[in-house]
């Protein structure tokens, strides 16, 4: 229902529309009436209603001044003026005023009715547009996000995007950068992650950072575009908590890259430099924040300037020494880390000394190891890479440390066996053995033969005769001392043998044979 104030200063008028006029039959209800313009006016300014009817002449303020003042004040009022035949002249003055309704007096009520019904029609159809203009602004609403998205999309990637596209479209988002520089802020998910991940990061980073002006996620990143600003350390510091927020509720790591300040207009190149960015997680494992001058501040060697012995690799794990295996491949992982070769390149270095460890092994090994050569290549940081090299590493050395071991016991274990036999040979030493048993190097022997068995080769070979000595005085009482020395190799110098049972046993043969009988 529209609402109708009735304004005139007969009350017999007053009274007679009020009664006659059917109000609810075109949608109207009348809340008031008034006997002057000053009256009027403030019930229109306490009450507001949509119609007034008003005659032209009256006290106080008449009919044309009320229109003139309602319209300054509540300017989408509508007016039906009543007015005699002799003030067609005020009446074309009213309709300058907006008026488009004028009823001569005396009138009926069908007049009066359609002039209602033509205003309510006039309401309707505004309501209308109104509704229609505010539904769409309620869509675009709606859709504005994913256009901002798309934008963002294609203004970095696409190359026919420029500066006059972006001032079509930042009056329609409503951006103003006022001709200031901005940067592109790119992160990655390190791990595994679902797609809802992405919108998570994003809704984060909006939240922390300065009023960004865009932002959308391009293929399994997310793209921010920031103005840019004087204090870099407060940017640094939002990115971080932006990391720190997703990895305390999602745990899992993110990579951020930021390009360089730059015009609008160069958006494009920002981005691939945030690209440049982030490809270089490579070199600088998973997880922080790459900006150019970290990829900028190294020197790059050619190819053939790169030199690495893998030997410094190979030798160690032929030899079973895991501790300097594995200091050599983090040599190896520094250099290539220093020399910031372009990454096929670095990864090419990495497979090649990946397929020369595996050579070490035999050939069902061999072929295992060779399985993992392609995943190397899809390995999207240097760390991951070294790490699957490093563990191959040392499955290879401690399988070869433990095959060395094993011979190495043997060849202990025949040395052992000639000590107890030969135990009556007074030429029997570390040389002896070496040379004329096992033809081996007496060094390599004597360090074999200690880091088996703990001991030096002459204080084992003391030990185990003095304990046969022991063992011979239990068993018979009546042996001599010189008997002793010369069945265990001590030759015709039993005082010698005295000397070296003394310091083992604790005591002189002589006590010893006191102590056991």
């Amino acid at each position: 229902m529209y609402k109708v104030l009735l304004v005139d200063d007969e009350r017999m008028i007053l009274e007679g529309i009020s009664s006659i006029v059917d109000w609810q039959s075109v949608d109207t209800e009348l809340i008031g009436t008034a006997r002057n313009g000053i009256e009027a006016y403030a019930f229109v300014c306490e009450h507001e209603p949509d119609i007034v009817i008003s005659d032209i002449r009256m006290p106080g303020m008449d009919g044309l001044q009320l229109v003139a003042k309602v319209k300054e004040t509540h300017p989408h009022t509508r007016f039906i003026m009543l007015s005699g035949f002799d003030e067609f002249e005020y009446a074309q003055i009213a309709m300058q005023h907006g008026v488009k309704h004028y009823l001569l007096k005396p009138c009926n009520e069908n007049s009066i009715l359609k002039a209602l019904s033509e205003i309510a029609a006039e309401y309707k159809q505004e309501e209308s547009k109104e509704g229609f203009i505010q539904s769409m602004k309620a869509n675009l609403q709606k859709v504005l996000p994913h256009v901002k998205e798309q934008f963002l999309k294609e203004f970095v990637t696409n190359k026919s995007y420029g500066s006059r596209d972006w001032e079509y479209y930042q009056d329609l988002f409503g951006l103003h950068v006022s001709g200031r520089k901005v940067r592109l802020l790119l992160f990655r998910l390190e791990d595994k992650f679902e797609y809802e991940h992405l919108f998570a990061v994003k809704n984060i980073a909006e939240d922390i950072l300065d009023e960004p002006l865009l932002s959308s996620t391009i293929a399994e990143q997310i793209l921010v575009m920031i103005e840019d600003q004087d204090d870099m350390a407060r940017l640094q510091e939002q990115i971080e908590e932006i990391r720190r927020i997703f990895m305390l509720y999602y745990k899992i790591d993110t990579t951020a890259a930021l390009s360089e300040s730059g015009e609008i207009g160069e958006a494009r190149k920002l981005y691939l430099q945030a690209i440049d960015c982030l490809s270089h997680r490579f070199y600088l494992a998973e997880g922080g924040l790459i900006t150019m001058r970290d990829i900028l501040g190294s020197a790059q060697p050619s190819k053939a300037q790169f030199v690495f012995d893998e030997d410094r690799i190979l030798f160690p794990i032929r030899a079973g020494n895991w501790e300097e295996a594995e200091a050599s491949i983090e040599a190896f992982q520094e250099l290539l880390v220093n020399s910031r070769l372009d990454i096929q390149t670095t990864k090419s270095y990495v497979i090649q000394s990946f397929i020369s460890m595996t050579r070490l092994c035999a050939e069902p090994q061999m072929h295992q190891y060779m399985g993992l050569i392609g995943h190397i290549s899809q390995l999207e940081t240097l760390q991951a890479s070294i790490q699957l090299l490093k563990q191959t590493a040392s499955e290879i050395t401690h399988a070869i440390f433990e095959q060395n071991r094993n011979k190495h016991s043997q060849v202990i274990q025949k040395v052992i066996d000639i000590v107890n036999a030969e135990l009556s040979n007074a030429e029997l030493s570390l040389n002896w053995v070496a040379h004329k048993m096992l033809y081996m190097n007496p060094d390599y022997l004597g360090k074999l033969f200690k880091k088996e068995t703990g001991e030096r080769f002459s204080n084992y070979v003391v030990t185990v005769r003095i304990r046969k000595a022991m063992e011979m005085i239990k068993m018979n009482d009546d042996v001599k001392m010189f008997e002793l020395a010369e069945q265990l190799g001590f030759g015709d110098n039993p005082q010698y043998f005295s000397q070296v049972f003394k310091k083992i046993a604790g005591c002189a043969p002589s006590e010893y044979k006191k102590l056991t009988t």
